[in-house]
């Protein structure tokens, strides 16, 4: 008997459960500054891991489609006047998947390093439109938004924490169980097949152009609730400079160090890309700075922040481009192929 024969992931049980629990054992500040940064990231990566990981279309402009997803939300409650939180997220979402396709339609036809220039071109022509154009932001002094008050089903999803983190965790964890039932249907089957070989998905009849143009919709979609979250919940007032390029990078960096192809390997790479920063801020400033005789200004941090993430990156793309999540499996392999013994007692 081997532990494969349980059928039961218990190590996602137990993150799952871990995740519900958190504003009953933790601060506000790690449910709100830790925790949920985290969850809105790895929906972003999902996205983009649709295009990437599992249609081979290397993409740049996740920052564009989640500035899109925000500007879009907020336009809806303003100028559509639609109060409830879940349906304006929903028409958001519907609306960056039809500006995915819009750029997915030229852009399937092209590949490899075309694709990424672009999905690139996406990200700096969102960013200009959505500062251009006053009615994105209503007419107001300045690019940001801000939603009006909202409903969830009587919850008070404005000012209540506690109602922002599970309404957000709800969510996510429904978006990923949809994530895993595409990535095995057809649909999904057909993306592995066009990014392994396109001409020999063609030759066995895989329409190449219209399952790129859906891999776009789909990642856009995904990528467009994000953008609205981290707009609304976790920062509650956002404008275009919160998604630059270096956004874009953020979430690609998230897939390839969690694990490209990988639906776990989105939230390991989202938590380790995200907290990084956090650890190496204390560790730089509890021991290398009093090394160096004083405190170190924030440039510098980030100079440090920059280098290190350079070369994570060069270790994960040669020493392990599967991520992080290859290295869990590999881990956890071992212990469920493990035989179970039971010692008898000699009469």
């Amino acid at each position: 008997m081997t532990f494969n024969n349980l059928n039961i992931n218990w190590g996602h049980a137990i993150a799952i459960a871990a995740l519900f629990i958190v504003p009953m054992v933790a601060t506000e500040y790690w449910m709100s500054v830790i925790v949920l940064p985290v969850l809105i990231l790895a929906l972003a990566g999902i996205g983009v891991n649709f295009l990437t990981g599992y249609a081979g279309q290397v993409t740049l402009g996740a920052g564009g489609f989640m500035a899109a997803g925000g500007y879009f939300m907020f336009a809806f409650a303003m100028h559509g006047d639609i109060r409830s939180f879940p349906l304006a997220l929903l028409l958001a979402g519907l609306a960056t998947a039809f500006v995915g396709v819009l750029f997915g339609i030229p852009s399937a036809r092209i590949k490899g390093f075309y694709v990424m220039v672009t999905t690139l071109a996406a990200q700096f022509f969102l960013s200009w439109l959505f500062i251009k154009v006053p009615w994105f932001y209503n007419y107001n002094e300045v690019p940001n938004v801000t939603l009006p008050p909202m409903t969830l089903f009587g919850f008070d999803i404005n000012d209540d924490p506690v109602v922002k983190y599970y309404f957000t965790l709800i969510t996510v964890l429904a978006l990923t169980w949809v994530a895993t039932c595409i990535i095995r249907s057809p649909i999904g089957r057909n993306w592995m097949a066009i990014r392994d070989m396109d001409t020999a998905a063609g030759v066995i009849g895989i329409n190449a152009i219209k399952y790129k143009i859906i891999a776009f919709a789909v990642s856009s979609f995904f990528i467009g609730i994000a953008g609205a979250f981290w707009c609304f919940i976790f920062l509650g007032t956002a404008s275009v400079r919160s998604f630059t390029i270096e956004r874009s990078f953020q979430i690609l960096f998230i897939i390839i160090v969690g694990g490209m192809s990988s639906i776990r390997g989105n939230y390991i790479g989202a938590a380790f890309i995200f907290l990084l920063p956090i650890l190496i801020d204390y560790l730089v400033k509890t021991f290398l700075g009093p090394i160096l005789g004083g405190s170190l200004d924030s440039a510098t941090l980030s100079n440090i922040n920059k280098i290190i993430f350079g070369v994570l990156i060069i270790f994960f793309l040669i020493k392990e481009p599967e991520g992080i999540d290859k290295m869990v499996r590999d881990f956890t392999s071992r212990f469920k192929n493990r035989p179970l013994t039971v010692k008898q007692n000699k009469t």
